[in-house]
């Protein structure tokens, strides 16, 4: 089932200044959220780093392979290539005690970046993810005489999430008495926030009445105090049976008043129904 297609989840618009952290000290964290095609760059980045770094210290030890050309780079590049996959051709081979440690050692490093490599693969495929879409706009409306914040969700899979619970929060900027700006987070009370079987879609409503913390709030107030929906859902991926995770938010334009979601229900002449995911995003 594809209904359109996927963006990653927005990052937070904030730039952060004044802090120690750095995201490059935590390369197993990167190498297991990057996409594919930067994964494999990196990988083949390190591969050949590795190499290079072995070949200079090949030539920094004059001629010691044989059958390499004296001062040809190419030559022990090569050699460490194929001294680090285990190749062993034959043609080329160490033939001091300076290049036989180096062999050594290469050999060490290149069975502990074969296994690194292999755990970094294995991590990426085993890591449950989950492919679930949302609207690409939430909208307020009328539902049931309430007026009501809404938005559709789907799983893109085939299968279903067991036991999905979905939470909503308000983030918003607020200035208190004492003039200090904070972000605050208010929890949303839903018409339904959990369903034991998740295989199709999802409209998630939530009444905007004297309890919710968008009663009385006006498009111009929600952008003035830079308004989010942040929206988690978390539940358990029926064929891996591991708990999987998706996220999503809404910033305040893309909350549209007094507009409601096209009907993506149709019934047959025989009486069955049909759903029509090309109206998924669609807004009356």
């Amino acid at each position: 089932m594809r209904i359109a297609k996927r963006t990653r989840p927005r990052q937070l618009d904030v730039i952060i200044k004044g802090s120690s952290h750095n995201h490059w000290r935590d390369p197993y964290h990167i190498m297991l959220t990057v996409n594919w095609p930067i994964f494999f760059g990196l990988i083949a980045v390190c591969y050949l780093t590795i190499n290079i770094v072995f070949a200079l210290l090949y030539l920094a030890g004059g001629n010691c392979i044989e059958n390499a050309r004296p001062g040809a780079f190419l030559d022990v590049f090569f050699f460490s290539v194929q001294t680090m996959a285990s190749i062993g051709y034959g043609a080329m081979y160490p033939v001091t005690s300076y290049a036989n440690i180096i062999v050594t050692i290469e050999a060490l490093v290149g069975l502990m970046a074969l296994a690194m490599a292999t755990g970094l693969m294995f991590a990426r495929f085993s890591r449950p993810t989950a492919r679930v879409i949302f609207s690409r706009r939430a909208v307020i409306a009328r539902h049931n005489g309430v007026t009501t914040l809404m938005f559709r969700t789907a799983n893109e899979r085939d299968n279903r999430i067991l036991e999905a619970q979905l939470r909503v929060s308000l983030l918003r900027y607020e200035v208190t008495l004492e003039g200090e700006s904070m972000r605050r987070f208010y929890d949303m009370k839903l018409l339904r926030s959990q369903t034991p079987s998740f295989g199709l879609t999802w409209t998630v409503m939530h009444p905007i009445d004297q309890s919710s913390p968008l009663y009385g709030e006006t498009p111009e107030s929600l952008a003035e105090m830079e308004a989010t929906l942040i929206i988690t859902l978390v539940g358990i991926d029926e064929t891996v049976s591991q708990t999987i995770h998706a996220r999503h938010s809404y910033t305040a334009s893309e909350i549209l008043w007094d507009r409601r979601f096209v009907d993506m229900f149709h019934r047959k002449s025989d009486g069955s129904r049909i759903i029509d995911y090309s109206h998924f995003h669609d807004i009356k």
